[in-house]
């Protein structure tokens, strides 16, 4: 996995999309968090009895999963000088595709009529793609924040 260079890591530091992101992505977590117990409590029959809940978290999960997606571009724009898909983060994109190709394919078999296990299953593997992808990030975000230690101790040699 890249890591940043000491240039990114500044620009990474000082850029205000860093901090959307750090924002966004535990609300995101906990959207899916609920989304996931709701559509556990909808299919074991306790509190949840309308499927309308299951359609209702995943789209909230959807539109926070596209937010962040172009808000993370406007970040990798900004430190990296790609939208996305900039090779410094070209796994961590391409999961968020994959991630938005399961989300929005829910909404696709939603409205050709699907049986309600079919939708279910799509939404928790809708769940488990962003699950997937989210773990991409903390590996990463670990990963450079050792690495950034790394730097920090190097630049203080240097001196």
């Amino acid at each position: 996995m890249p890591r940043y260079t000491p240039e990114q890591l500044e620009r990474r530091n000082a850029s205000v999309w860093t901090k959307v992101q750090g924002i966004l992505a535990p609300i995101q977590f906990l959207m899916f968090l609920v989304g996931v117990t709701v559509t556990y409590l909808y299919q074991a029959h306790i509190w949840i009895d309308n499927f309308y809940w299951i359609t209702f978290f995943v789209i909230l999960k959807t539109l926070m999963l596209v937010l962040i997606f172009v808000t993370g571009g406007f970040f990798e724009q900004e430190v990296f000088g790609a939208f996305a898909f900039a090779p410094e983060f070209f796994w961590e994109d391409f999961g968020s595709a994959i991630a938005m190709v399961v989300h929005i394919s829910y909404f696709i078999l939603f409205f050709m009529g699907l049986d309600e296990t079919i939708l279910i299953r799509t939404a928790l593997l809708a769940y488990l793609s962003y699950l997937i992808n989210a773990a991409q990030f903390v590996i990463r975000l670990l990963l450079e924040k050792h690495n950034e230690k790394k730097l920090k101790r190097e630049s203080v040699e240097l001196k």
